[in-house]
């Protein structure tokens, strides 16, 4: 399968890449996650015919916390009755955000700074006039003019992720550490099933494995 390469740099002042096991509070893993790395990079291009895989997150900061209570709302319109309303076939129901409150507390990660090595692969809802040379021409200029499909963001849309091409003299630090299970990304299939790695910082670099390699939840 055809692949192009990329290094892109992603940084910005808060990030908060949440760890599933904590429903309610949110904490951070240690390391941004590929599913995260992949969304930042698809904000900046995203086609049908083009899927992001993500290889190694280079970490260029100190791994830096820090804790804050932020109001969030408990509840949370389901996709099914969105759909209905959407389709005149159902009304919603008034929804006041200041009655459904909670404070809940975040422990995020402050000054991130990460170069992420991924590589673009054709799908198979490429067509016939589709290529790699195409749409990474339209992703560097993309990049370099700052034009994104939406704002990227660093695992909550609070916190803007800054995007920019990676300089080839920036250095990882120098700390290796194990990070334990960290989420790979989401199977999108019928189950909707998470996929999980045993992720390693070894002198700032954490290498993802292969998709098909990451175990299910």
């Amino acid at each position: 399968m055809n692949t192009s390469s990329f290094r892109i740099r992603i940084r910005g002042p808060l990030a908060c890449f949440t760890r599933p096991e904590f429903s309610t509070e949110r904490l951070s893993y240690e390391v941004m996650t590929p599913s995260a790395a992949r969304g930042v990079l698809e904000a900046v291009l995203w086609k049908p015919a083009i899927l992001w895989r993500i290889h190694a997150v280079r970490v260029l900061s100190e791994i830096k916390w820090t804790e804050f209570r932020r109001n969030e709302v408990n509840k949370r319109v389901s996709t099914s009755d969105a759909s209905s309303a959407a389709n005149g076939r159902t009304s919603l129901r008034d929804y006041f955000a200041d009655e459904d409150r909670a404070q809940r507390n975040t422990v995020a990660l402050r000054d991130v700074d990460y170069i992420v090595e991924a590589s673009m692969v054709m799908t198979e809802r490429a067509g016939a006039e589709d290529n790699l040379l195409k749409f990474r021409a339209m992703f560097e200029r993309r990049l370099q003019s700052g034009q994104h499909i939406y704002q990227p963001y660093l695992g909550c849309r609070e916190f803007p992720a800054y995007v920019e091409a990676a300089d080839a003299l920036s250095t990882a630090i120098g700390e290796t550490k194990e990070l334990g299970w960290m989420l790979h990304d989401v199977d999108y299939g019928a189950d909707r099933r998470p996929r999980f790695f045993q992720a390693r910082l070894d002198k700032g670099i954490m290498q993802v494995p292969a998709w098909e390699d990451a175990v299910t939840a």
